[in-house]
């Protein structure tokens, strides 16, 4: 009996060859008209209303593909459960609970009729200031692709999986210009590893970027999307580009790898049925990439979906494990925490009674009207006794009284849309406007033949008038990235006079991306970052505040001490260069300590580690993967999870290496006074170097140390293995 896989394929083939050329064309771009999709855009916030189509031929049978962005849940009005950013679930590091989550959405991305969700963003941090931060796991591509993986698996269960973007896209105010320069070795070593761990989760597409790598366009490169993705990675899905704007040169694009134009009718389809009738793009191209967008839409799970699944118990619950999870400790002097014996709080800050989801751009989640539980409601509902006053924090002087009044106080500060997040900047798009195809009725009036050559001037002068308003309207809208990662001086005001009133005094920071708090952090005896952490956050906040969950988030990225510590980062910029030196690896190469380091968090309980031991596994007679086991006991007095952290300390060779990298880690949760002993398995690839003569990964030869910590920067418990100098693979 043949497997479903080959069921499948022997499908596609047979529906493949029921299509017309001009059918097979038309699956390769969504199937909305630019002019009037952009009018929706426009007009109706469209994103937020209803799935994109593609791919659907209906005489077939094919009902298509549907898609929806989903990264903190589905982005459509109707009531989708709000989960925490993804870098508030990074700091869980649980790729179990994100599996979950992940399947979460998935089921009520099909309540909405999406079949297909943009859920899987691992870009990675590499600066703090990016304005999507916040849509990302964190700056380690173990960690990164650990959680993307687990998102993967959940998301595939239901739907179809879109993991983005492909690749280096971590700035967004120059994201339609910048060029990237890399090397081979960190490319491969560094930015790309993720990615594969997500191919080989079993993801059905993946989204190419706007930028430039190394001088092409991501939505047309040869080297990313068919050499690495589709012939060394073996990629069985379809590639898709990012919306509107991702396609410079459709032909190029096409037989660079490029499968799908969405959301609209635009580049494909105003140059690809002229290509392939003068013969510059062959069918076989055509067929292949028709042929995977079959597959993967014929792969997709059968079955309705109720509406119910929407913020039902079961995913509430999920929403407010997950941001219970999240929340780091960052400070806790004179163990002020939790709170205990309090008969009367202040709980002050802006940000304390008043929905923050997060960015409003394309991942902005629309949650049922009361369904968010904010800072001020869920200590409320928590400690219905306890006398809670609050003040919106305007006035500096008055929140210092209350805060004098109460037994202790909770300033709540940070980030928001307006300081933070994804960014357009309308000018940068005007060469790509002159891109796009006649309203239909032209075409069917005058025909294509004669119409283009009169359109072409028109799409040139609309691009002019689209860059000419951006630039007397200041050029932008929405946040963008951050080139100042202070918290805003007001908010710093407020905390110092607050601090200074009460000396049981908990700063709670609200944002997505690293803040630089140098000036007033040992000024309090409590801080803990709560992110974004979706419609159940305030409810997670009251329960670690309170003592009924210990905190257990642990940092995703490195809180630095000083802005001149960080790699270079300019949002306007044209040109780039990545290099092997970004969070912990570059703290630790010039020899700075983090204020707060990579993997760093506190907890009400205590861990200790023992008995670390590690070994070769081999498979055919080559080196396959190292096992780590450990015993882990809680030596405190409260249940609590521990994050145990696997790092790996390469032999002192001439090869430029960071001193120490993260190859595993596993999130475990122990009762008071409970031992456990677990195995970490480390695939070979995470402890070798990609060597570009080699075309592969290497491991060197000599003595390798791994090293169980709590952080980074902690000394930790380690054992020794002698590795020798092998191609692991390709």
């Amino acid at each position: 009996m043949k497997d479903h896989g080959s069921l499948i394929q022997v499908r596609a083939l047979k529906l493949l060859a029921e299509l017309t050329t001009s059918e097979k064309l038309a699956l390769l771009d969504g199937d909305t008209p630019f002019w009037s999709g952009m009018a929706d855009i426009a007009l109706h916030q469209a994103s937020h209303r209803h799935p994109w189509p593609a791919a659907g031929i209906p005489r077939l049978g094919l009902a298509g593909l549907q898609f929806v962005d989903g990264p903190r849940g589905v982005a459509l009005e109707g009531g989708a459960t709000t989960f925490p950013v993804p870098i508030a679930r990074g700091a869980c590091w649980d790729p179990d609970l994100e599996e979950r989550i992940g399947e979460a959405i998935g089921r009520e991305a099909r309540s909405f009729g999406a079949n297909w969700v943009a859920g899987v963003c691992i870009n990675l941090l590499r600066h703090p200031g990016w304005g999507r931060a916040q849509e990302t796991y964190g700056e380690d591509p173990v960690h990164v692709g650990a959680m993307g993986a687990a998102m993967t698996r959940g998301l595939e269960r239901h739907a179809v999986a879109c993991v983005k973007h492909l690749a280096l896209n971590s700035i967004d105010s120059s994201r339609f210009l910048v060029d990237v320069q890399v090397s081979e070795r960190v490319l491969h070593e560094l930015y790309l590893p993720h990615f594969r761990d997500c191919v080989e989760a079993g993801a059905g597409s993946l989204m190419s970027a706007y930028n430039q790598v190394n001088g092409l366009w991501c939505g047309q490169h040869p080297q990313l999307l068919r050499r690495i993705l589709k012939e060394r990675w073996g990629f069985g899905g379809f590639v898709v580009t990012d919306f509107i704007f991702g396609v410079r040169d459709g032909v190029g694009a096409l037989l660079a790898g490029q499968d799908l134009e969405m959301p609209f009718r635009m580049v494909f389809a105003g140059c690809l049925p002229e290509a392939v009738a003068d013969g510059r793009v062959p069918m076989q191209c055509i067929d292949e990439a028709v042929l995977r967008l079959l597959q993967v839409q014929l792969g997709v799970p059968p079955g309705a979906y109720p509406t119910s699944l929407r913020s039902c118990q079961q995913h509430r619950a999920l929403a407010r494990e997950a941001a219970t999870s999240s929340i780091v400790l960052l400070r806790n002097e004179g163990q002020v925490l939790p709170f205990n014996g309090l008969s009367s709080l202040a709980v002050i800050g802006r940000h304390a009674s008043v929905a923050n989801l997060g960015d409003r751009g394309s991942s902005d989640t629309r949650p049922m009207a009361g369904s968010v539980v904010t800072p001020l409601s869920g200590l409320q509902a928590a400690a219905p006794d306890l006398r809670i006053e609050q003040a919106n924090g305007s006035s500096p002087q008055a929140a210092a009284e209350l805060a004098a009044r109460c037994d202790a106080a909770v300033v709540v500060a940070g980030l928001d849309w307006h300081l933070e997040g994804e960014h357009i900047h309308p000018g940068d798009i005007a060469p790509i406007l002159r891109l796009i195809p006649p309203p239909e009725w032209m075409l069917r009036l005058l025909g294509r033949h004669r119409l283009m050559p009169l359109w072409r001037p028109v799409a040139h002068w609309l691009a002019w008038i689209t860059s000419f308003a951006s630039a007397r309207q200041g050029g932008d809208f929405a946040a963008g990235d951050r080139t100042d990662l202070s918290l805003p001086a007001e908010q710093v005001a407020l905390i110092r006079q607050v601090a200074a009133a009460n000396p049981r005094t908990v700063v709670v920071l609200m944002g997505g991306g690293a803040l630089v708090i140098e000036e007033w952090r040992q000024l309090v005896p409590g801080l803990l970052l709560l992110w974004y952490p979706g419609e159940q956050g305030g409810a997670a906040l009251a329960d670690v505040l309170l003592g009924r969950v210990s905190p257990s988030g642990r940092l995703p990225f490195s809180m630095v001490a000083d802005t001149s510590q960080l790699p270079p980062f300019e949002p306007r910029a044209r040109r780039v260069v990545y290099d092997l030196w970004h969070g912990y690896r570059r703290l630790q190469r010039d020899g700075h300590p983090a204020a707060y380091p990579f993997g760093f968090g506190l907890s009400y309980s205590q861990f200790t580690a023992s008995d670390l031991t590690a070994e070769l596994q081999r498979s055919d007679g080559r080196m396959d993967q190292l096992k780590a086991s450990v015993t882990i006991t809680n030596t405190g007095e409260v249940e609590a999870a521990e994050v145990v952290q696997l790092y790996l300390e390469p032999p002192a060779r001439e090869i430029e290496r960071p001193a120490r990298t993260l190859v595993a880690f596993q999130r475990l949760l122990l009762a008071a006074g409970e031992s456990r002993r677990l195995t970490l398995v480390i695939p070979l690839r995470a402890c070798a170097t990609f060597d570009p003569v080699m075309d592969g990964f290497v491991t060197e030869g000599g003595v390798h140390r791994l090293v169980l910590a709590r952080h980074v920067e902690e000394e930790g418990l380690a054992v020794e293995l002698e590795l020798e100098a092998a191609l692991v693979c390709r």
